[in-house]
């Protein structure tokens, strides 16, 4: 079936993909130069399965991520200045400078967390939509997490719990491939992630994370089913990460310590998810050039405001070292 889709909708999808896009190539310079000094996992490639998964979410649904979320954080609503001065290490950062990179977090705006425990965040989405089925909320919870979780007993015992229970949680994988330097082909025996969902008979499928349109139709169907109470889900999409495994390098085989072929690179940017709804739009003459240009313009001045108001923000006292530790 031919979807069609409101120029709103891909305008929406087009401008949260070039947010996370360019806000993250703004790390590049900072990262090298070591004013940002904490380890920095870019999203550059990745942006499609933010972006066309979240678009179905609201402020009240739940979102966990992992050491790779800036690009949910800012898909769920997140502040761009308070995320690019939490990884500047300032106190007017998301998580008051003490989290970094790694753990981006709005709790207003449903983004409860990320962590770099490898599927540590999957229980966590898993308990808050128990928690929304026991009062009857019509909200569900999202776990993001990569292919490397997927080697994690707590990913397999929460399908269970979660299937078990019929719980509002949509399970996203972001198979990039690559668990840090170790390729997928060396890590499982099959290339079925999707179908992990299959032995807990809940729903599942495989789509591009380099076409945000289908990530756009399958999390929507999804999201939906768990919205309605049919039970959990599971999405498996393909992407692929330009960018080294943390900081900015590339990491292509021979120069680093990534074993990642050039050619393999080049190929996924032939596929790149921005490019590959640029032409959509042009195809379909849903936007003008002058309307894109407008937009590119206005994140890049979102984004030059963020980094000036994070570089003028201060560090925090050393002396609250141990604020926000407990709750008072």
């Amino acid at each position: 079936m031919k979807h069609i889709y409101s120029k709103k909708t891909i305008q929406r999808l087009y401008e949260t993909m070039l947010r996370i896009r360019h806000v993250e190539e703004s790390f590049v310079e900072p990262i090298l130069s070591g004013t940002i000094r904490c380890p920095v996992h870019l999203y550059v490639g990745e942006e499609g399965v933010a972006a066309g998964t979240l678009a179905h979410t609201n402020k009240d649904d739940i979102i966990f991520g992992t050491h790779r979320s800036h690009g949910h954080y800012l898909a769920k609503g997140g502040d761009m200045r308070a995320m690019v001065a939490e990884i500047y290490g300032k106190e007017t950062g998301c998580a008051k400078g003490r989290g970094g990179s790694m753990h981006v977090v709005d709790a207003k705006k449903g983004m409860l967390g990320a962590a770099p425990i490898v599927a540590g965040t999957v229980s966590l989405a898993v308990g808050a939509a128990l928690s929304f089925k026991i009062k009857k909320q019509k909200n569900v919870a999202i776990a993001f997490f990569g292919d490397g979780a997927v080697g994690e007993g707590v990913l397999h015992e929460a399908l269970n719990f979660a299937a078990l229970n019929k719980l509002p949680v949509l399970f996203v994988c972001e198979n990039n491939y690559y668990s840090t330097h170790m390729p997928l082909r060396d890590t499982r025996p099959y290339d079925n992630i999707f179908e992990l969902g299959a032995p807990h008979k809940i729903a599942y499928a495989r789509a591009s994370g380099n076409d945000v349109l289908k990530v756009y139709d399958v999390a929507g169907d999804m999201i939906q089913k768990c919205r309605v109470g049919q039970g959990p889900a599971f999405i498996e999409f393909l992407t692929y990460r330009y960018r080294g495994h943390v900081g900015p390098n590339d990491n292509i085989q021979g120069t680093q310590t990534d074993i990642r072929p050039k050619a393999e690179v080049a190929k996924w940017k032939r596929n790149d998810p921005i490019r590959n709804l640029e032409s959509y739009i042009a195809r379909n003459k849903i936007l003008s050039r002058g309307e894109q240009d407008k937009i590119l313009k206005r994140v890049g001045k979102e984004i030059q405001n963020a980094h000036a108001f994070s570089q003028k923000s201060r560090f925090p006292d050393p002396k609250t070292l141990s604020d926000y530790v407990f709750k008072k």
